[in-house]
């Protein structure tokens, strides 16, 4: 029997559109239903959750992409072009290397062209500090054991390196500057013992460290005084930057010092990269200064005073040597003195030029200037009398001279060969009418000797000294200037009254500088000094002629002073000294002036002492003695024959009754 076939399933045809007019109406009925169509009803199993929109999550990844993607824009176009000159100088910094090439500084000479101060070959000790860091050095504590180890060498606190050395932000530091070849080769040998050690650790698996890797040295130079404290006082010295610091070293430091130069190089390490390029601007080196000293009577003159000095137990002293005719200085020596190679070791108080700077009432060397106002004024002749009694009633004081004495009766140049001070009062006294106008042409010749102005040496620190208007004269001072007292002045302008004598009347200013050699070794000369006639060779050889008396004379107060084979013109000076610390009178200025050969002047001597407290404190007696020792040494050295001329003899006295 055949098998029966399944029922057949009936298949639902193709759905009939719905038109508009079959919305609402079910399946099979003519009628129209108002209701919302079923939603279809979910299988069983879980809920499906729907995902939210991606979009809002793409537009705010976008965004954040946008905004990163603008900062780096930004920020790329400050570095490249708002920002560019300042990063390129960053790196440049990083990179190269700039140091300073130190001038060579000028050298010092004597008239002669020996040296009294010159440069030498010297090292600055240089770090580069980040090369101290742990990280650079491979030690942690690199800057302490660097500076323990250059402290003694260098001579400096330990702490203090280290504190140079602890400073990674800077690639410079200076440990010390102008140090001697020597010192150099100790640290260069240690150096190398170290750079071998963190070799050889290195080798070995360990870290290597070098804690002198990054000292470095750049080349320098040191001033040198080759003759110890010869002239130092003129010299002066330079600073620890080589500066000069005092004397013609700080008054010519312009000259002297050059231009610095300065080379920049690639670096790598803290170590010049030798095959790059550097660029170099050389120094300009310093101008050479040849003085007018003689470096020979310089040396007699600082032994001569130092020795006296130190015999009188005196608190300083000081002796000028000028060539009378053109103004040269040969000589200026002053003690005690000190060593300006090293100045740790001075006495402040005797590292300037105390010729120059200190000042001080001259006394009877002084009186010079008031026979000449005299005898140019034509008030007295040398031959003058002049009746001197012990003691003088002037204004509010009695006056009396360095000695108790019966009357004297005196020529005008007696009073002078004798140093009186009552004679001197007496004599210019009869210079004006009345004593206001006397004073007022003292004053006028005072000036013209260039009293209470600078000597015109430029030196620094130079006083002018002191000497008031004669309308501001005191009772008393109107009667002391005119023999020494009340007016002070410093040891060179006292040195150039005499010249200005020995000059036949005409005052040349002093010089200390004869010229200048630049670095293309051509020869500068100074300018010509100032020039001023104050009075007439008449009254100057007059005058010349009474200062033999002083030396030459037996009742003269400078016969200590006396030369064989020379005439000498010269005059003693015995002051009341103004004690600076004290403000009163307490102690002496003892000194001496003059000039040889008299009747032919070439060479002027001036020695001061100042406060003696051993022995005799009187000019003649412990000036004079200096001043014969300093002359015949200059005359010899610069070989002045003796004018064998006969000395011509001017009465000293005078017979009550002529």
């Amino acid at each position: 029997m055949p098998p029966k076939e399944p029922p057949r399933r009936r298949v639902p045809g193709p759905a009939r559109p719905v038109g508009p007019g079959d919305r609402g109406r079910q399946p099979g009925r003519g009628r129209a239903v108002n209701r919302p169509a079923a939603r279809p009803r979910p299988a069983s199993g879980p809920r499906r959750i729907r995902l939210g929109s991606p979009r809002p999550r793409l537009r705010l990844v976008s965004l954040a992409l946008t905004l990163t993607m603008l900062a780096f824009v930004v920020r790329l176009l400050q570095v490249q072009a708002v920002d560019a000159s300042t990063y390129t100088a960053m790196a440049e910094k990083n990179r190269y290397m700039r140091h300073k090439l130190a001038a060579e500084r000028g050298e010092i000479t004597d008239r002669a062209g020996i040296s009294l101060a010159t440069s030498v070959d010297a090292y600055d000790v240089i770090a580069d500090p980040k090369m101290f860091t742990p990280a650079d050095s491979k030690a942690p504590d690199a800057p302490e054991q660097a500076a323990a180890l250059l402290a003694p060498i260098l001579g400096k606190d330990a702490t203090e390196l280290a504190n140079k050395l602890k400073a990674p932000k800077s690639r410079y530091t200076v440990l010390a500057r102008r140090q001697t070849p020597q010192v150099w080769n100790q640290i260069k040998d240690l150096k190398s013992v170290f750079a071998e050690k963190a070799t050889a650790d290195k080798a070995r698996g360990g870290p290597g460290a070098n804690v002198l890797a990054g000292v470095f040295q750049e080349t320098s130079s040191k001033r040198v005084y080759p003759n110890g404290d010869l002239a130092a006082g003129i010299l002066g010295y330079v600073n620890a930057d080589g500066r000069g610091a005092g004397g013609l070293e700080s008054m010519l430091d312009q000259e002297l010092a050059g231009e610095d130069g300065e080379i920049t190089y690639a670096q790598s390490g803290g170590r010049r990269v030798p095959t790059a390029t550097a660029r170099e601007v050389p120094a300009v080196p310093g101008s050479d200064i040849e003085l007018t000293i003689d470096r020979d009577i310089q040396w007699a003159a600082q032994q001569a005073i130092a020795s006296q000095v130190e015999k009188s137990k005196a608190d300083r002293g000081y002796v000028i040597v000028q060539n009378a005719r053109t103004g040269e200085v040969l000589a200026m020596a002053n003690a005690p003195g000190f060593d300006p190679n090293d100045i740790s070791q001075a006495d402040s108080a005797a590292m300037g030029n105390a010729a120059l700077q200190d000042v001080y009432e001259p006394g009877s060397t002084s009186k010079v200037m008031s026979m000449a106002a005299v005898l140019e004024e034509e008030a007295a002749t040398p031959a003058t009398h002049v009746t001197v009694p012990n003691r003088l009633h002037r204004g509010d004081r009695l006056f009396k001279d360095d000695i108790d004495h019966p009357t004297w009766y005196l020529t005008l140049n007696g009073v002078l060969a004798k140093s009186s001070n009552i004679g001197t009062i007496l004599a210019t006294g009869q210079l004006g009418k009345t004593q206001a106008e006397a004073n007022k042409v003292l004053h006028s010749y005072l000036r013209k000797f260039g009293i209470g102005s600078p000597t015109g040496l430029g030196y620094p620190g130079e006083s002018p000294g002191l000497l008031a208007k004669p309308q501001d004269w005191s009772t008393s001072q109107q009667y002391t200037i005119p023999f020494g007292q009340g007016l002070s002045l410093n040891a060179m302008q006292a040195a150039s009254v005499y010249s200005t004598i020995a000059n036949g009347g005409v005052r040349v200013e002093p010089t200390l500088v004869r010229g200048t050699k630049g670095p293309d070794g051509r020869f500068t000369p100074a300018p010509a000094p100032e020039q001023t006639r104050v009075v007439s060779e008449k009254t100057a050889r007059t005058l010349a002629t009474m200062l033999e008396s002083v030396v030459g004379d037996v009742e003269g107060t400078g016969t200590k002073a006396q030369i064989p084979g020379y005439r000498v013109a010269g005059k003693t000076g015995t002051a009341n000294r103004v004690d600076p610390e004290l403000g009163r009178y307490k102690g002496y200025t003892a000194s001496f002036a003059g000039f040889a050969p008299s009747d032919d002047p070439q060479i002027t001597v001036y020695c001061a002492i100042q406060n003696p407290t051993k022995g005799s404190y009187f000019g003649g007696q412990i000036c004079g003695p200096i001043y014969k020792k300093v002359m015949q040494f200059a005359l010899k050295t610069l070989q002045v024959a003796p004018t064998g001329k006969a000395p011509a003899r001017l009465p000293v006295t005078f017979s009550p009754g002529e």
